[in-house]
């Protein structure tokens, strides 16, 4: 049996869902970056990469083009948001990454980029039918994560109010996709998500005036 038949294997049924190695394990690891984006670590990146490398197989086992889409956007930003991150630290005083709110400026360019974005996927997977079933919460989910990945790199609250609007079609959508541990980690991610939220709104009131994560910083 190859690794990649195992991942897929099944590993435990629960309610009448059956649960599959890499929807377990690349969540689990997805739940421990989102903690660590909490706390400001920058292992939050490296442990992105890993889940999204291992839930390109879970997602392909669904048969969800967009969801595989999707995690190797997150692989890909990820390996960006590690460099904005570490770069970020360096020109710290004290060597932490420093969080704020966007201006309305980037706020505009991060709704705008999304709905443009959204639109432009959905289109596409419906013109495409092959590429999901479900085209338009695929292509939500696909440019939402991105539109998060990219505010978290750049030190943004807002990055956790974005996380919630994704959780909001991501939970029903991966129960009806057949994955149901994704679903159930949706439902925790929401609680981090919240709890990440406060964290990084009260630390925006305290943080010392240091320059964004992203300004200043050649991509």
């Amino acid at each position: 049996m190859s690794a990649l038949d195992w991942l897929n294997g099944e590993a435990f049924t629960a309610f009448g869902q059956h649960v599959i190695w890499s929807d377990m394990i690349g969540n689990c690891v997805g739940l421990a970056a989102l903690a660590l984006g909490w706390r400001r670590s920058i292992a939050t990146w490296p442990a992105q990469f890993l889940s999204g490398v291992i839930l390109v197989a879970a997602y392909a086992s669904a048969h969800l083009s967009g969801g595989i889409g999707k995690q190797l956007l997150v692989i890909g930003v990820a390996l960006w948001g590690w460099r904005q991150w570490t770069r970020g630290s360096r020109s710290a005083q004290d060597g932490s990454i420093a969080v704020r709110f966007a201006t309305w400026r980037e706020r505009a360019v991060l709704i705008a980029g999304t709905a443009v974005g959204t639109l432009a996927v959905g289109s596409l997977f419906t013109a495409v039918p092959e590429l999901s079933w479900n085209p338009w919460p695929d292509a939500y989910i696909f440019v939402g994560t991105l539109a998060a990945m990219v505010a978290q790199a750049r030190g943004l609250v807002e990055f956790w109010f974005a996380w919630l609007l994704v959780d909001v079609v991501g939970v029903p959508l991966a129960f009806d996709s057949g994955l149901a541990f994704s679903g159930l980690v949706y439902v925790v991610y929401l609680v981090l998500v919240l709890w990440g939220m406060r964290d990084w709104w009260l630390r925006s009131r305290t943080s010392p005036k240091t320059a964004p994560v992203a300004e200043g910083v050649t991509a």
